[in-house]
């Protein structure tokens, strides 16, 4: 399929257009996964395991929500 046939198909949205795709190669730019290690004291570990049993959740998930959550409020005060 030329690409001018598959941005028609995809702006009438009419027709599924997943099939036409390679999703095995797909990537999202600057999401890939790096492993790194943090040592934390005891006493903050089991804080975050408190909270996230809390709330039914793993260690890094919590770990990786509120990193999110403050990166994201430390970027929202630099464009204020």
């Amino acid at each position: 399929m030329k690409a001018k046939e598959f941005d028609k198909k995809f702006d009438e949205g009419k027709e599924d257009i997943l099939a036409d795709l390679d999703l095995s190669t797909a990537r999202r730019p600057n999401r890939e996964q790096k492993r790194i290690n943090v040592d934390f004291p005891s006493w903050v570990v089991d804080s975050l395991d408190r909270e996230a049993a809390r709330i039914g959740v793993t260690r890094q998930s919590i770990i990786k929500v509120w990193l999110v959550e403050r990166l994201n409020a430390e970027a929202a005060n630099k464009s204020n």
